[in-house]
């Protein structure tokens, strides 16, 4: 067990999501079903209660609640990408599977989980600040999934 781990509220599909992000992400797998040792308010003794699942090396955890506590954009999983091939890849991945997109690189999943889809290019403009970072930033502004080419040429001045 590690130390710390990502405890994420599922109605019951806890399994579904992390097979899919197992199947979408380097560094990510499924280690593990519990169920449940007895009756729960939305489940029964036997019910898959707990999957434990790795996201690009981060220990989680999908718990089969219910419905009453759906995830929110409070909290997001931010996915560091190289170039625009990689970007296109997460990205349709999560959209296409039933997802949705948002602005500024967001994206949500099925699930409800919210996912920020970040270019490489775009952090380091970020942390460069000054009129490269505002360039970057303005231009991200107008995108749903971020344009690596786009943002490199904000970076420039171009």
């Amino acid at each position: 067990m590690h130390k710390n781990t990502i405890c994420l509220w599922y109605d019951g599909t806890a399994r579904e999501a992390a097979e899919f992000y197992a199947s979408v992400f380097p560094d990510s797998r499924v280690t593990a079903v519990r169920t449940a040792p007895g009756d729960y308010p939305d489940g029964q003794q036997g019910d898959e209660l707990t999957v434990e699942f790795t996201v690009c090396g981060i220990p989680c955890i999908g718990l089969n609640g219910g419905p009453q506590f759906p995830q929110t954009e409070a909290f997001s999983f931010q996915i560091m990408t190289e170039d625009q091939a990689e970007t296109d890849r997460y990205w349709d991945a999560i959209v296409g599977n039933g997802g949705a997109e948002s602005a500024c690189g967001w994206c949500k999943d099925k699930w409800g989980l919210n996912w920020q889809i970040t270019p490489r290019t775009l952090t380091e403009a970020m942390a460069a600040g000054g009129d490269e970072a505002r360039r970057a930033f303005e231009a991200m502004m107008t995108m749903h999934k971020i344009d690596v080419a786009a943002i490199d040429a904000a970076r420039r001045g171009a």
